[in-house]
């Protein structure tokens, strides 16, 4: 294992689709409406996070600001931050235009809602689940640089900063426990906002792109991004492995994977 580089690397982390199983009477609702089918945790890893900033809010300034958009409802909602959902698809073609400029690299994993596994490995706990990914998306990245800045994307008042440094340490002493070296990297977890922090817009965009193609088979936004794609784990497709780890070598499609 080499050495640590000196300075540090900046990591954005955001979900897409939704950890929940169950609807308030306890029925299993799992891909149907409202509830996907997929939780998907992904991240963006740059070196230069103030060169990402100032291009994502120099083009919110100039699409905020453009007469085109005024009449858009969901401008107001721009105005807050990107949002691939929710921006409309003039200023979506833009962002991911943007992001094909933009220097930086991006990690993904998917667990497919198996109501078997959520129960008998996760106890049928959201969090549990949720944790276990970070650990996995986390455990071969924290040794490289010195210093690792991790920003979560915040939800509403939910705020889990102990429990996610716990799942980061996780993930860093299986790290250990393979390879027999130990990790003498620091590792700082923050939890923000997307209007607080505008490249949590790009994990935004590209899990969102992700999602659309595994979700619908739609790879035009995916491949907008392919290209800063350096990880993709299917985790629970079982059927494929070990070519559920996809990469530059395997490059991902979703005629590869299981259908959900």
């Amino acid at each position: 294992m080499k050495k640590p580089k000196p300075g540090g690397t900046w990591f954005f982390v955001d979900e897409s689709g939704d950890a929940t199983f169950y609807d308030r009477r306890g029925n299993l609702i799992v891909g149907q409406p409202g509830c996907s089918p997929i939780l998907i945790l992904g991240l963006v890893e740059t070196q230069e996070p103030n060169a990402l900033r100032q291009a994502i809010l120099a083009l919110q300034q100039e699409v905020v600001r453009d007469p085109y958009f005024q009449d858009f409802p969901s401008i107001t909602r721009t105005a807050v931050a990107f949002h691939a959902k929710d921006d409309v698809p003039e200023i979506r073609y833009r962002f991911f235009k943007l992001l094909s400029t933009l220097d930086f690299q991006a990690q993904f994993v998917v667990a497919r809602k198996i109501e078997r596994v959520f129960r008998n490995t996760f106890n049928a706990q959201e969090n549990a689940l949720y944790d276990h990914l970070v650990a996995h998306l986390f455990q071969n990245l924290l040794h490289r640089y010195q210093h690792n800045f991790i920003y979560f994307a915040k939800r509403g008042s939910r705020d889990r900063q102990a429990p996610l440094s716990t799942a980061i340490q996780r993930g860093l002493e299986r790290f250990e426990e393979k390879w027999g070296r130990e990790v003498t990297t620091t590792f700082e977890v923050r939890a923000q906002t997307p209007k607080g922090e505008p490249i949590l817009s790009v994990v935004d965009y590209v899990n969102w792109a992700v999602y659309r193609a595994f979700t619908r088979g739609e790879m035009r936004y995916y491949r907008a991004v392919e290209e800063k794609v350096s990880l993709l784990v299917d985790l629970y497709d079982v059927e494929k492995y070990p070519r559920n780890w996809y990469s530059r070598q395997n490059p991902f499609d979703p005629t590869k994977i299981t259908p959900l």
